[in-house]
């Protein structure tokens, strides 16, 4: 093989993973995408809906739906039923067929990020799993997540290296200098840990909202002495 041929291989391969890397950046935005309209829809006829309840086949990865949950009252409690597919009266029996193909486009690939919001229905013992609903407004969820353990917290510092999107660092205001008070001691638990990674992680996923809340960092050092090219600021919305 000649130099030149080499050369021109080179650059097609790198061409191609680069395309191949923004495929799966636009699929993994198209998922989110496809859960935040059936989530709007659902809501907009169930506003109390939290979790979709569906059966899920892996040798044929298709779904059934169940039903629509709402959000459990106790850690003991159940997450009580507000829809049931057999009950063909309730508003979303409407759109039964509609929620089951998003949901099933929504999970389609094996990297979404949807499957993120999934987890087992431990009310039930057969094969039963739950979908929840997304926040109307991520930012804001993030941020009262975030006042309720930081109540002085104006800004959190995000890398998109890290499961998507992880917390790294707080703003708590600033020093009588000017300078930021930055603190790595994140004060919730680990559950509220994996939420608000899974939100900050969709964040970075969907482009419209990247660029509405994340704004780049440069000369950043990162706490951990990783990379930083990813690092980004997100000032809180304020919350009551």
């Amino acid at each position: 093989m000649s130099p030149a041929t080499a050369d021109h291989l080179a650059i097609l391969a790198q061409q191609r993973d680069e395309l191949d890397a923004e495929r799966r950046r636009i699929e993994k935005a198209h998922c989110l995408a496809v859960l935040d309209h059936i989530a709007a829809q659902i809501r907009a006829l169930c506003p109390e809906a939290v979790y979709v309840a569906f059966a899920y086949y892996g040798n044929t990865r298709t779904l059934d739906v169940h039903g629509v949950l709402g959000a459990q009252p106790s850690p003991l409690g159940t997450c009580p039923e507000l829809w049931d597919v057999s009950n063909e009266e309730h508003p979303l029996a409407g759109i039964a067929e509609e929620i089951e193909l998003d949901v099933q486009s929504a999970l389609a690939p094996y990297d979404s990020p949807v499957w993120a919001t999934v987890r087992r229905n431990t009310a039930s013992d057969g094969n039963s799993w739950l979908l929840e609903l997304p926040p109307p407004d991520r930012a804001a969820r993030i941020a009262q997540l975030v006042h309720e353990h930081h109540p002085e917290a104006t800004a959190i510092i995000v890398d998109g290296h890290s499961a998507g999107g992880r917390i790294i660092e707080i703003v708590e205001g600033a020093a009588e200098d000017g300078t930021q008070n930055l603190t790595t001691q994140r004060r919730w638990t680990g559950e509220c840990d994996d939420v608000l990674t899974r939100l900050v992680g969709q964040l970075f996923a969907i482009p419209a909202l990247a660029g509405r809340h994340l704004t780049p960092l440069y000369d950043y050092r990162h706490p951990y002495g990783t990379s930083s090219d990813l690092v980004r600021l997100m000032t809180l919305p304020p919350t009551a």
